[in-house]
């Protein structure tokens, strides 16, 4: 989503006007807070931001299964290592903390 130039607010007129860009924002505006001339925070609606939440679970599912397909294809080709045998490598490459 674009942002108007209405919708980019100072951060001190946003602490003076805060009821009212809550306002803006329950009717479905977004607001972008500035601090020092740069973005700081947004201000968007709960549902929205529960969209977004929703939105990133499912990228990372896809993101998940497409490592999943990977790996299968790996084994599918041979292309693998017993692991017993990599992590006793790991161990003798790591020296133990104390």
């Amino acid at each position: 989503m674009a942002f108007a130039s209405s919708d980019i607010v100072p951060f001190s007129l946003a602490r003076a006007n805060l009821s009212d860009l809550a306002e803006q924002v329950k009717a479905g505006a977004e607001k972008l807070i500035t601090k020092n001339g740069e973005s700081y925070v947004a201000m968007i609606d709960p549902q929205r931001l529960d969209h977004y939440h929703r939105l990133e679970r499912a990228r990372i599912h896809l993101l998940l299964i497409e490592e999943v397909e990977k790996g299968l294809d790996d084994v599918e080709a041979g292309r693998t290592k017993d692991a017993r045998a990599v992590l006793s490598a790991l161990k003798k490459r790591i020296p133990p903390t104390v």
